[in-house]
């Protein structure tokens, strides 16, 4: 059966690919400046026969596996390549070399996952139907995100896949586990650049002067009611503002003051709506209080809908490779990813695969400088990649 010869293989090929996600994760490089990594992926696929394009957005790579009748249909894998700023804290052997970059997010493994699969896939090619896209993809943690400017570069033409798959570790999920939602996931997300403007002095004097800090304080309050009060109630939304800077003292109004924070939700048109409310009510505050105010919404990813029908099926393979008590449903999250950008233009399923090991003490957040994961997670993850892609081009 195809299940146990992928998990045979996977088995065969896991402490390479380990290997490679231990070199990745020690070697991690940030956002669009991923060229060692770019070079060690394109030497690797070279190693397992896999025809290749490198230089999308300048290290992005495109691979193609080809069966039986080409282009009777395709499948693209994405997996993503970039890390975080962030300084790691670990005693392990493959802790990162670069000081304050680190594979935070995962990225290490989706790379290794998709190599690996690959790998799996390359020695399976004459029993499926159809071509398997890879989509090494880099920045998807910076603006305005590597799925776009890939896309936008034709990442999905030539051949143009019909569906596109793509897995993320989640270390709230025991490995051995994946998790799965179908249609709404994950929410869009837009960064909020506030400037309010008054006229600073003395505080002991606030009559002479116009307050911007207390314009600010009104702005954030009142905002809030565009989420309660303007969204419609079956359309999750999040205004949140994580960063005011005021740089006055106990008895000095400033001159300004400076507010960042975020916006997301799951209907591209309601968002876009927020954005004029949003600045119309700040500015009117503002102004109405004596002051002005600069409110630059930066446009990040959209919402990420997965495609109830592919998403199916993927969910069948995972039954069979893992067993149904190993597969599990995963509620509306409203953290964003750019593979958003690519179900917006393709059917597409994004999937969570577990890293969590209570047990060997690897219970770590994403983004955090102690982020580890369980390499059980690897074998797993680069198996039913495979299986997932290869159970859809049987006939």
């Amino acid at each position: 059966m195809m299940v146990d010869k992928i998990k045979r293989l996977s088995s065969e090929y896991f402490n390479e690919i380990n290997e490679i996600r231990e070199y990745l994760h020690a070697n991690p490089e940030l956002s669009f400046k991923e060229h060692n990594t770019s070079k060690y992926v394109q030497k690797k696929l070279t190693e397992y026969g896999i025809e290749f394009t490198a230089g999308y957005v300048e290290t992005g790579i495109i691979g193609l596996i080809k069966g039986k009748d080409p282009t009777s249909q395709t499948i693209a894998l994405r997996g993503d390549m970039d890390a975080l700023p962030i300084i790691e804290e670990s005693s392990a052997s493959y802790c990162s070399k670069n000081k304050g970059v680190m594979h935070a997010c995962g990225h290490d493994v989706h790379t290794s996952c998709l190599l690996g699969a690959s790998k799996i896939l390359k020695q399976l090619e004459g029993e499926f139907y159809g071509t398997i896209k890879l989509i090494f993809q880099p920045g998807e943690e910076r603006l305005p995100g590597g799925a776009k400017l890939m896309i936008e570069e034709g990442v999905l033409e030539n051949p143009r896949p019909q569906k596109v798959i793509g897995q993320h570790v989640y270390p709230d999920l025991e490995v051995g586990k994946v998790g799965f939602k179908k249609d709404m996931y994950m929410a869009s997300a837009d960064e909020l650049h506030v400037t309010v403007k008054g006229k600073g002095g003395h505080a002991a004097l606030p009559n002479r002067f116009i307050d911007p800090i207390l314009i600010t304080s009104n702005i954030i309050v009142s905002l809030q009611q565009i989420v309660s009060r303007s969204a419609k109630p079956d359309v999750p939304s999040v205004l949140s503002f994580g960063k005011i800077i005021g740089e006055g003292s106990t008895n000095i109004i400033p001159d300004e003051v400076k507010l960042e924070g975020t916006f997301r939700t799951m209907n591209e048109d309601w968002r876009f709506d927020a954005h004029k409310k949003m600045k119309k009510l700040a500015k009117s505050i503002a102004e109405g209080m004596g002051g002005s105010c600069d409110f630059d919404v930066r446009v990040g990813y959209p919402y990420l809908v997965n495609d109830e029908v592919v998403t199916e099926m993927h969910i069948q393979a995972a039954r069979e490779y893992l067993g149904d008590e190993n597969v599990v449903d995963l509620d509306l999250r409203m953290t964003a990813e750019d593979f958003s950008y690519y179900s917006q233009v393709a059917p597409v399923c994004f999937y969570r695969l577990g890293t969590r090991n209570q047990a060997k003490g690897i219970t770590s957040g994403l983004h955090t400088p102690t982020f580890d994961v369980d390499s059980k997670a690897i074998e797993i993850g680069m198996g039913l990649m495979a299986y997932g892609a290869i159970k859809q081009l049987l006939k």
